[in-house]
């Protein structure tokens, strides 16, 4: 076999994906719909349902890369706790369920222009960073739990907890905010 040969074998290019590597898009086309339904509905409490679905996706990719821990991390903090703090944010501010004429501040086009160009950036410097990098999927997976907790909570300890902060003072907010608007009325 020739050098060429087994080059070819090893990493078998764009030309004929696995299965995985076609679940892992078809997951990421459905994400990116349920995130553009997120963006563009009016309904504030359809936004977070499909929020939800796309948090979903993004654990389902998660899992299709091997990494079980992160997936089942993004499951419990996003989708089970961010998700149901924004919708009892929603309840307990008394927002409007139905269509809300005010979601659609008119700027439409500016904000698809900014979001073309994100996504640009984005790809290409993924693309720049890991051009020639392959991730085996069908070997063991690379890091344990244990490993990937051991690094989320030794570097990112200080995020986790200003995001548990800040996702108090939303709730504390959002119980004050309801308090005050009972006692106008009453």
């Amino acid at each position: 076999m020739t050098l060429a040969a087994t080059a070819a074998t090893a990493h078998p290019g764009f030309l004929s994906p696995t299965g995985i590597e076609i679940a892992f898009v078809l997951v990421g086309i459905a994400t990116l719909g349920a995130t553009l339904i997120t963006v563009t509905t009016k309904q504030l409490v359809h936004a977070a349902l499909w929020l939800v679905v796309a948090l979903g996706g993004l654990a389902v990719e998660y899992l299709l890369l091997t990494a079980e821990f992160i997936a089942w991390v993004q499951v419990l903090i996003y989708v089970g706790s961010v998700v149901v703090l924004l919708l009892f944010g929603l309840m307990l501010t008394k927002a409007p369920i139905g269509p809300s004429p005010d979601a659609d501040s008119g700027n439409r086009w500016a904000a698809l222009g900014v979001a073309v160009a994100a996504v640009a950036a984005l790809v290409w410097v993924v693309v720049d960073a890991f051009r020639t990098t392959w991730i085996d999927l069908d070997g063991p997976a690379h890091g344990s739990t244990e490993a990937t907790g051991a690094f989320l909570f030794r570097h990112w300890v200080l995020p986790f907890e200003a995001l548990s902060v800040l996702l108090l003072a939303a709730l504390v907010g959002a119980i004050v905010l309801s308090r005050k608007r009972s006692k106008e009325q009453s």
